[in-house]
């Protein structure tokens, strides 16, 4: 599998994600005339809704997040560190008005997404931990906020980054609990998916049907009575439903209510009426 077809899917995910949200994802953003790609831009928009749980390591969003991603053939290093800041100073000359006006320095936050704990930028700077998988640490004079998917919690609001753990039990987990928003995010499922197995570095028998039934169930199980009522028509809620077990929920009156009396009448004749016995 590609280093590049990693981050293609990472980015897909980043975008499935904030769709609907005050948010717009941008992804492989070319920042010169020399190719120099930036893996993802979450700008903040001002129409849309806030995301209802952001995954651990963004709750400190601005209104530009440049993150870089190294999935898990690659490592998170000092040189990745140089070419993420370069990254912002690109970034940020393009987006401001002008150079003489460039936007403030506190709208742009960095970030850093990577499989593996960077162990040997750690022997090389303090890295501060914020929470499980999350951390903090500066470099120069900018601040870098480093999630380590493989660390990251196994929690409901974390799928999106346990997904690209590496880690056979969260990356079912991500996967079952991640509700995809786009009609290209199963295709992105069905990649990542494929993406494993051919890795081969975890065992994973999941597959699109199993995260499209997952899905389902737990969309059934957030329901109320109410809810699965106005989603289907009575016709469809009735299925299956022996017509004894509807009738016996009625009173006499009720069952006979919309009748005629003689339609009531002819209904009492018929069913007084003896039956005929065949011939012996």
């Amino acid at each position: 599998m590609k280093l590049t077809d990693w981050h293609r899917l990472f980015g897909m995910t980043l975008t499935d994600f904030f769709t609907g949200t005050d948010y717009a994802v941008e992804l492989e953003k070319d920042l010169s005339l020399k190719q120099q790609i930036l893996d993802v831009v979450i700008i903040e928009k001002t129409e849309g809704t806030p995301p209802e749980a952001l995954p651990d390591g963004l709750e400190n969003l601005g209104k530009h997040n440049l993150l870089s991603y190294k999935s898990m053939r690659e490592s998170f290093n000092a040189w990745a560190v140089e070419e993420l800041i370069g990254h912002f100073v690109n970034y940020r000359k393009q987006s401001s008005p002008s150079l003489k006006k460039l936007l403030p320095e506190k709208d742009f936050r960095l970030y850093a997404v990577c499989t593996r704990y960077p162990a040997k930028l750690a022997k090389q700077i303090p890295l501060k931990q914020v929470k499980t998988g999350v951390y903090d640490f500066r470099w120069g004079l900018r601040d870098i906020r480093l999630v380590v998917t493989g660390q990251i919690e196994k929690k409901e609001r974390n799928a999106v980054w346990l997904m690209f753990s590496a880690v056979g039990e969260n990356v079912h987990y991500g996967f079952s609990r991640y509700s995809g928003k786009l009609d290209e995010m199963s295709i992105t499922i069905n990649d990542l998916l494929a993406a494993y197995q051919k890795e081969g570095v975890i065992t994973m028998s999941y597959t699109l049907e199993d995260y499209r039934r997952d899905i389902k169930e737990r969309a059934l199980k957030m329901m109320t009575p109410e809810d699965v009522l106005k989603a289907f028509p009575p016709q469809e809620l009735l299925k299956g439903i022996p017509a004894e077990e509807i009738f016996r929920r009625f009173s006499p009156e009720e069952r006979l209510r919309g009748l005629s009396p003689e339609e009531i009448e002819a209904v009492l004749k018929k069913m007084r009426k003896p039956k005929t016995k065949g011939k012996e």
